[in-house]
């Protein structure tokens, strides 16, 4: 267990790809198989035994507080600070140091949905003497993120941008171990991204940069199919969480959510509380947040319907976010990424595969 080691979470991001969902709240914060998305982080570091937690915020940063208070319902101990202007990765891990006592620092990228045993991580760390360790996880598409190369010795030997032809399947799956020590090293006051300029300047000066590689569930939430998948895996326990606040299983119902006994949901579907779901209607691998409405006959794949949104009778939203309080018309289609922007109403049979509303 990792009692003497802390933990930073950087949670400070706009969240910009997943609007109009973060229009009101954090990406961190949006309900994901039930509760904040940083939940399930949390719980995860908390089972690792990491009790004490800094989280680094900035864009709308009363909303963690509010929530998570100073972590004692967690048996945690969570402090905040706040960047008064963007820092970047670098300049967001520098700017909480003063905050930091252990000699080993765990740090998050709050995005990340990740499986991986953090104590393995940690052990990796310490067993090469590293001054800083990479969580690098296998991906098999590895074109579209930047690589992280190891040697036999597993240590990284470069910081690659995206390529057609990456030379390895290791990407950086945004955990990292630091010494403390490196922390206060870098730049303090302005934006440093510790991709492009910590890690690589780390490197050059000849530094121990380790690489701790598995095969672990990983998925940036970036983006709202991510979200939505993201949040599927979690409730039919694909990816691990002791946040989730039900058994595993095709469907996550919440409290004071009512499900016509003729309606089909799974896939790992969450149904808000007050969300009321209506006869014949199908919903497959969707976040439904509070006070949704699906009505009779509707189709819902893969999407995001937003607190207080209601879909009518006979619309299929597919692959689509709608955001809070908006109105889908009876017999609406909505397909390929589209997002409905809060409260807009849209009038039955009034929409085929539209750009963004």
């Amino acid at each position: 267990m990792l009692h003497d080691v802390e933990a930073v979470v950087l949670v400070g991001g706009k969240g910009t790809r997943l609007r109009p969902l973060t229009l009101s709240a954090p990406k961190p914060m949006l309900p994901t198989a039930g509760v904040p998305f940083l939940a399930h982080l949390l719980s995860r570091i908390r089972q690792a035994g990491v009790r004490r937690v800094v989280l680094g915020t900035s864009y709308l940063a009363e909303t963690f507080s509010d929530h998570f208070g100073d972590g004692s319902a967690m048996d945690m101990e969570i402090s905040y600070v706040v960047e008064n202007q963007p820092l970047g990765t670098g300049g967001g891990i520098r700017n909480v140091f003063k905050y930091l006592s252990a000699d080993d620092v765990l740090v998050f990228n709050g995005d990340v949905l990740c499986g991986t045993d953090l104590t393995a991580v940690v052990d990796t760390h310490r067993r090469t003497d590293a001054d800083v360790t990479l969580h690098l996880v296998r991906v098999q598409n590895p074109r579209a993120f930047g690589c992280v190369p190891t040697d036999d010795d597993g240590r990284v030997t470069a910081f690659l941008e995206k390529t057609e032809d990456p030379p390895t399947d290791q990407i950086n799956a945004g955990c990292y171990v630091f010494r403390r020590d490196v922390i206060e090293s870098i730049p303090e006051g302005r934006p440093v991204s510790v991709e492009r300029e910590t890690f690589p300047d780390l490197l050059a000066s000849g530094a121990r940069v380790s690489g701790h590689v598995d095969n672990a569930y990983w998925r940036d939430m970036g983006t709202p199919l991510d979200l939505v998948h993201g949040s599927a895996d979690l409730v039919r326990g694909v990816a691990p969480s002791a946040a989730l606040p039900g058994p595993p299983g095709e469907s996550l119902v919440l409290n004071g959510a009512t499900v016509d006994r003729t309606a089909r949901v799974f896939g790992g579907t969450t149904v808000g509380r007050g969300v009321t779901i209506g006869r014949g209607a199908r919903v497959e691998g969707s976040m439904l947040f509070d006070g949704a409405v699906v009505e009779d006959n509707a189709r819902l794949v893969y999407a995001v319907i937003g607190a207080g949104a209601r879909v009518g009778e006979g619309a299929v939203v597919h692959d689509t976010v709608i955001g809070d309080r908006a109105v889908v018309g009876a017999g609406c289609e909505l397909r390929r990424g589209m997002r409905i922007w809060p409260e807009v109403v849209l009038p039955p049979h009034g929409v085929r595969f539209s750009p963004d509303v």
